[in-house]
């Protein structure tokens, strides 16, 4: 999508590229299904679902044809979700190309829970606590479902620009890993055998699809603190921003991470609001640190990956107030921060990663995925791959349409749009 217009529509705002396509047209131009009918159908469904999002197939359908011929689709073995997502991925680097400065490239896993399947036709993801049985021994309920991890790329001011990577998977591929932790250091277990070689091949795929790494700054939770990964990002030439919650070695190893941010002076305060669960809001003020640590790979694997010097940055309240908890965020990343207001920027960039938390609540609650009533997980992932798009759209849309004066796609200053969360900093800064 090489130029890209907005115009007035009978049922919105809607997204028409330059020969006057809908929004549809330019985001499926790039799939490559093998077959013209196949991208028809594809076309189809998804005008289909945005009519109807949330209601069942045969509904969103309307009548008994067009039903089977969408189970025809999701049934077809000749192409996969990668299929269906490669013209969408293609128009996001698109979009990436045409937004000037450092982007945000935020990865996040969400399950998807299906109560009617079996473990024989959708494999389990794990098992939940559903309370006790008479004699008082706890009872598990078996989830059956898929993972998908996603890369979702967001302008710093929080502009969505779409998805660059989604992988799915069960958790029968990684079977054996959690016993074989029991037994081993965890730290020990090589990355290629665990979930988390997910973080690291997401960041593959996406950077080899923006073309630009230099440009890009990957943003995690503390499920992302992982060594390989800030490793593979130096590698990549990208950057990265990461909530941490390991104590890692530094220094010359007699220190840990902890210890040498506790000698660190007090940089600057940064005062933000945060709101309570009783909906009450509140001011905090945060002390901030900031220093460039070399940090040690761990204990089992320093022969593979080389020590890093990384910037740590601490942001936490001096007392603990009443009716909450203290706030106490700890980030790490490659970028340098040589000032209280680049601390505090850091940390607005990391509040944008909520913006993956609302692409999954869209996907779960707007389109009702979690109901599909596919009978196979080869299905459902291609259902949930035609959603991905729609549930960008309806993103995009609702941005767009929150700050009607933006019409570039990222080029104009949207404010950060942030969540009542007390991980997503926002507020004022002064040293």
């Amino acid at each position: 999508m090489s130029e890209t217009a907005l115009r007035a529509s009978g049922s919105g705002l809607e997204v028409v590229a330059g020969d006057g396509a809908s929004w549809v047209d330019a985001e499926v131009a790039g799939c490559a299904l093998g077959d013209k009918r196949l991208c028809s159908r594809l076309r189809q469904l998804l005008r289909q679902l945005e009519r109807a999002m949330g209601a069942p197939l045969p509904l969103v359908c309307q009548d008994w044809a067009s039903t089977k011929a969408a189970y025809r689709f999701f049934s077809n073995e000749r192409f996969g979700e990668d299929a269906i997502l490669s013209g969408h991925f293609q128009a996001t680097a698109s979009r990436f190309a045409a937004t000037p400065g450092l982007v945000l490239v935020v990865q996040d896993t969400t399950a998807f829970s299906f109560r009617w399947a079996r473990p024989e036709t959708i494999s389990v993801i794990g098992r939940m606590p559903i309370g006790r049985d008479r004699n008082g021994n706890p009872r598990t309920y078996t989830q059956c479902g898929l993972l998908m991890h996603s890369s979702f790329v967001v302008t710093t001011e929080g502009l969505p620009l779409g998805l660059a990577a989604a992988q799915f998977w069960t958790r029968k591929e990684f079977k054996g890993t959690n016993a074989l932790k029991r037994h081993i250091n965890p730290t020990r277990v090589p990355i290629e055998e665990k979930e988390s070689i997910r973080w690291l091949s997401s960041l593959a795929q996406s950077s080899a699809l923006l073309s630009d790494p230099g440009r890009c700054v990957y943003v995690g939770d503390r499920e992302n603190d992982i060594y390989e990964f800030f490793s593979a990002a130096r590698e990549a030439g990208t950057h990265f921003l990461v909530r941490t919650c390991v104590d890692r070695l530094a220094s010359d190893g007699r220190r840990t991470v902890a210890r040498v941010m506790a000698r660190v002076p007090i940089a600057g305060q940064h005062r933000i609001e945060v709101t309570a669960e009783d909906g009450s809001v509140s001011q905090a003020e945060l002390k901030l640190q900031y220093k460039r640590v070399h940090i040690l790979p761990p204990v089992g694997k320093q022969k593979r990956y080389p020590a890093l010097d990384l910037t740590v940055i601490h942001a936490r309240e001096a007392r603990k107030p009443r009716g909450r908890e203290r706030i106490e965020w700890k980030l790490v990343t490659d970028l340098a921060v040589t000032s209280p207001e680049e601390a505090v920027e850091k940390q607005q960039w990391y509040a944008q990663r909520w913006k993956i938390e609302l692409f999954h609540k869209i996907l779960k609650s707007g389109c009702q995925i979690e109901a599909a009533r596919l009978r196979t997980a080869e299905r459902l992932t291609k259902l949930i791959a035609l959603c991905c798009i729609l549930s960008w759209r309806i993103f995009w849309t609702t941005m767009i349409l929150r700050h009607p004066g933006d019409g570039g796609l990222g080029r104009g200053h949207l404010p950060v749009d942030l969540c009542a969360d007390q991980s997503e900093p926002h507020g004022s800064c002064h040293g």
